[in-house]
């Protein structure tokens, strides 16, 4: 809880890693990371852009996805797939 660059600070982090799909991301990101700049000018923000084949992924659809039944799997990291089958109460056992 709180904001990540109180954390950065604690742990003597000195880079945030944010990911980038599309010019909308950017505007926020960048705001965002203005804002933590101000509050913590040691921390860096350094952004990179994500590959062609998953830009249109987001996690809000990734989460709708999931919930109404559709498969995500090969869209996430397995720890994120089968955390949303348990979530959403469908025991997916790792193979």
């Amino acid at each position: 809880d709180g904001l990540v660059v109180d954390y950065a600070q604690k742990k003597k982090v000195g880079v945030l890693l944010r990911g980038l799909r599309a010019v909308s991301d950017f505007e926020y990101e960048f705001q965002l990371a203005s804002m933590n700049r101000k509050l913590a000018p040691k921390v860096d923000t350094v952004f990179m852009m994500t590959s062609e084949e998953s830009f249109y992924l987001s996690s809000r659809l990734v989460s709708e996805v999931a919930t109404f039944g559709g498969s995500v799997r090969g869209m996430v990291p397995d720890p994120v797939y089968f955390a949303l089958e348990r979530k959403l109460g469908r025991g997916t056992k790792k193979k």
